[in-house]
């Protein structure tokens, strides 16, 4: 059940949780906090006349902006899953055991369960069910007679109908008993009841998420709301940006499988902070549309995946050949030492992927350009230039931000650098 709202509690803590914001410490989202807010920038500056006018009145809201997404990590158990997909769980590219539509993903992935008259807790689903099945194969120990099975199609209506609405619950998802045997065309089972396991999102979600960050942009543009225009033209750009990072397509997204504990900020952090302003080209060009926005969205994951291998191998050569006082040094960072990268083995690093950080960020900037820009045409390319810039919190953004505050700091989900 999802738990009660205390808003009462909450706003009288109000005083309490700034102050305890204040103190907690920042953390270190992907692409840093200077790469998200680059991205989003530039992004800006790839749109037509007709939508500049608009966001270039709040580009300094969108680029402030495009670490929220970050920040609901410490609010919401479900944020974290939207930034990243582990790829490499569902064997070797092309993936194409994966679904690229979100229900199939998750009917395919979810485990789902029954307990009989007896008490016995068994699988009610004996088969994986994929995309090129035509049926879905049911065990008949829950029957007192009929067939152990259903139609895809009838299945896909089933789940739609009484699973995928609890996905914001917490779980595991009890679905009652009638319902199943309505499937099945009112046919008796032995049956006590029949829950769900969620064993998909955990590891990833992001390209079904950036789907769904477009449509509700669109939505956001056709009803010419500035201020949802503007949360989720941040939002996606930051979901985009992640989406061009190696190291999100990857189980082992911070080296740590490999010994190699820390590569997530040394790439996606150090390395743009070092570099980026004085080396790297950001201007890409003009956006454009997207015909087929799954297709893209899944090309961009798969292009970052491509380079995974490229990155753990180059920092473990180079781990090789320096030694480790020349690896890790101490940095004063707002007013205490920490221990990061060393400027000589990151300049390295740097060098030997031959500019793949920077063509990552002009691609992810490009992208967050055509995205803004696809969501705008699909809507009818309204009009913007009478549209304000006074921002507001969304109806659900006040409860998140004050329940972040009061956590002191607690990332919910898998963290991203450790």
């Amino acid at each position: 059940m999802r738990q009660p709202k205390l808003k009462f509690l909450l706003f009288a803590s109000l005083p309490l949780a700034l102050l305890l914001l204040a103190l907690r410490p920042v953390p270190k989202p992907a692409w840093g906090f200077f790469g998200h807010r680059k991205i989003n920038h530039q992004a800006v500056f790839t749109l037509p006349p007709e939508m500049l006018v608009f966001y270039k009145k709040n580009i300094d809201w969108l680029t402030e902006h495009a670490v929220d997404p970050d920040m609901r990590r410490y609010a919401s158990k479900f944020e974290a899953p939207r930034h990243f997909l582990d790829l490499d769980r569902y064997g070797e590219p092309p993936f194409d055991g994966l679904p690229r539509t979100w229900t199939d993903a998750l009917m395919q992935y979810y485990q789902y369960f029954y307990v009989n008259e007896r008490g016995d807790t068994l699988r009610l689903v004996t088969q994986p069910i994929t995309e090129k099945a035509d049926s879905v194969a049911l065990n008949n120990r829950i029957f007192k007679g009929g067939k152990a099975g259903v139609s895809r199609k009838d299945f896909r209506r089933f789940f739609n109908q009484n699973i995928l609405p609890l996905y914001y619950e917490d779980g595991p998802w009890d679905i009652a008993c009638d319902s199943l045997a309505n499937l099945l065309g009112g046919t008796r089972l032995n049956c006590r009841e029949v829950f769900v396991v969620d064993t998909f999102s955990q590891h990833g979600v992001l390209p079904y998420n950036l789907e769904q960050m477009l449509k509700r942009l669109t939505d956001a543009f056709v009803q010419r709301d500035a201020n949802r225009i503007l949360h989720y033209s941040a939002d996606i750009g930051h979901y985009i940006g992640d989406a061009h990072v190696p190291l999100h397509t990857s189980m082992n997204y911070n080296g740590q499988l490999t010994g190699q504990d820390g590569l997530h900020a040394f790439w996606e952090s150090r390395l743009p902070e070092l570099f980026a302003d004085e080396q790297y080209d950001f201007w890409v060009g003009k956006a454009s549309f997207i015909e087929k926005p799954k297709d893209y969205f899944w090309k961009v994951v798969m292009d970052s995946h491509a380079l995974v291998d490229s990155v753990f191998a180059i920092e473990l050569s180079l781990r090789k050949q320096f030694p480790p006082d020349r690896q890790l040094c101490n940095e004063y960072r707002n007013g205490v030492f920490v221990k990061t990268q060393c400027e000589d083995f990151a300049a390295a690093y740097h060098e030997r992927m031959g500019g793949m950080v920077e063509a990552r960020m002009q691609a992810a900037i490009s992208a967050v350009g055509d995205a803004w820009y696809t969501a705008w045409v699909l809507a009818g390319q309204p009009d913007l230039s009478n549209l304000g810039s006074d921002v507001t919190a969304l109806p659900d953004s006040t409860d998140l931000e004050l329940k972040k505050a009061v956590q002191g700091g607690k990332q919910l989900g898998r963290p991203e650098n450790n």
